[in-house]
């Protein structure tokens, strides 16, 4: 059995475990038990938070370089135990790492409880919104609650789903990277594929759990994750683009102005994308204002608003951006499926 039938098989296996049950049980998930080992790091040196560490910088560089390969090689070795058994087995353990290792229906959920309980709950909605998006909801009105649920479908699009599959399809499609490498007489290709989606995951974990500012151990994960989803994150806009029925829309000048506005190099390219191909208004209280029509104010503060000609998302708009973003992982998935087999 060659790797590129078994490497599509196992995003097959991924895509359909993911529309079936969203997410493996969180006692047994890998990247929450990832989540645990990065806590231990995250209370530092026997202190309440990583600032506990004597050296937190040189920490997080550290933890940056080495967990990420850890979990990289755990991987890879697991699925080379399944391909020596037989090649069906690798490919089920692999898409089994590739559907840890991303997420598009929970993301989908979420965002549309969030959605659906803004028209009628505004408080479970900031409840809700606790899980989608890394703020303090509780000041928040309905359209704001909406534009957040909105701005963390297309951040998470591109840090959930597309970068995984960005790496196992780049490092096994078209003959990939590792084309004929062998470990112990088996073909690795499918293996270090599924160590490569593991590895991103384990990048953005980091980023997710230690990349504050408030937070010196977090400045090496934080650079290297803005190093790794450069490209996911264009790739997501991209998709959103296609989706959407306007394939260059990520390239016209006002979107590549919005998306340079967040203060991170990336999670303004899906973002400004999903912001024009809605349109609505995007905007993070005192950090940024995504208007794909107006002037809006760099700082999205709440005054802003009055001369813009864009609207933030009602509920229909932003449950158009549920389909867009199902429509851009649905897409996304089946070109790494293509990749992996030619």
């Amino acid at each position: 059995m060659t790797v590129p039938a078994t490497a599509a098989a196992a995003v097959a296996v991924a895509v359909a475990l993911d529309a079936a049950v969203a997410e493996p049980p969180s006692r047994v998930h890998p990247v929450a038990l990832f989540g645990q080992l990065v806590a231990r790091v995250d209370r530092g040196g026997g202190g309440s938070k990583s600032d506990g560490w004597v050296r937190p910088r040189t920490v997080g560089v550290a933890v940056a370089a080495l967990l990420p390969v850890l979990a990289a090689a755990v991987v890879t070795v697991t699925v080379l135990a399944g391909s020596h058994t037989h090649p069906w087995a690798g490919a089920a353990v692999a898409g089994l790492v590739l559907f840890s290792t991303t997420s598009l229906r929970e993301l989908l959920d979420r965002a549309r409880a969030v959605i659906v309980a803004s028209d009628g709950d505004l408080d479970a909605a900031r409840d809700d919104l606790r899980a989608l998006a890394g703020r303090d909801a509780s000041s928040l009105d309905a359209a704001h609650v909406r534009s957040a649920a909105v701005e963390s479908l297309a951040e998470n699009l591109a840090d959930g789903w597309v970068a995984p599959l960005v790496a196992f399809g780049g490092v096994v499609g078209g003959g990939g990277f590792v084309g004929g490498v062998t470990i112990v007489g088996i073909d690795a290709g499918l293996a270090l594929a599924a160590g490569a989606a593991a590895w991103v995951k384990a990048v953005n974990t980091l980023d997710s759990m230690l990349g504050y500012r408030s937070k010196p151990v977090g400045w090496a994960p934080a650079r290297l994750d803005d190093a790794v989803m450069w490209l996911p994150a264009r790739l997501s806009a991209g998709l959103l683009g296609v989706a959407t029925g306007t394939p260059g829309l990520p390239s016209r000048r006002r979107v590549r102005a919005l998306a340079r506005r967040p203060a991170s190099p990336n999670s303004g390219w899906p973002m400004a994308t999903m912001a024009a191909a809605l349109p609505a208004r995007l905007v993070k209280l005192g950090a940024y204002d995504l208007d794909p029509a107006g002037s809006g104010r760099a700082g999205g503060g709440a005054a802003a608003g009055a001369d813009d000609t864009t609207p933030l998302p009602d509920v229909a708009t932003a449950t158009r951006a549920v389909g867009l973003t199902r429509r851009a992982g649905l897409l996304a998935a089946a070109v790494t499926g293509v990749v992996t087999w030619f």
